[in-house]
């Protein structure tokens, strides 16, 4: 079922996976013992953004934006903006789906132009191996879309639909970066 929900995107180009360190997303255990998600390694395989989302992989070593890197400095910036917001008593920041323990335990995996994060809960891996996806929209809300990756592209897909217009193209990917 992952292999076709990601079969199904329309891609502009072949996607660059040079950068993409395999052993990495392959070998990587996160707290429980377990990898990455299977619709998230789909996803790497297949592509690396989606409309207006970078979708950070685990990179080799001299590349740009990858999910340990990149990803780890978003999820500390979110963490630390969310902690303010509670201390501040911002309720809103966790409306309307989340709570403030959850947003102590999110890391970003994606990030948009806009400066939304797509987030994963890997505390609260589903039987089949998948994180529940959430997305803060400018580090201000928290929206649940689904159990796993391939739930949540649809509704980002929507939202983006709406604002941008359609286009040709679900994933247009972009060349790997050297630092």
């Amino acid at each position: 079922m992952i292999n076709d929900a990601m079969a199904d995107l329309r891609l502009r180009d072949s996607p660059m996976i040079e950068h993409i360190d395999f052993e990495a997303l392959d070998g990587y255990r996160f707290a429980d013992g377990e990898g990455f998600p299977p619709s998230y390694r789909a996803f790497v395989r297949r592509a690396r953004t989606f409309g207006l989302w970078l979708v950070y992989p685990p990179v080799r070593s001299g590349y740009a934006d990858g999910l340990h890197g990149r990803g780890a400095q978003l999820t500390s910036r979110f963490r630390a903006s969310y902690r303010d917001g509670e201390i501040e008593r911002f309720d809103w920041m966790v409306e309307p789906d989340g709570h403030w323990s959850l947003a102590a335990t999110l890391e970003v995996f994606a990030w948009s132009e806009n400066g939304d994060a797509l987030l994963w809960n890997s505390a609260s891996r589903n039987t089949d191996g998948e994180f529940p996806i959430w997305e803060s929209r400018d580090f201000d809300s928290l929206h649940y879309l689904g159990t796993d990756l391939c739930e949540a592209l649809p509704l980002v897909r929507e939202r983006s639909v709406s604002i941008f217009g359609s286009r040709p193209f679900d994933v247009e990917p972009l060349p790997a970066t050297r630092l």
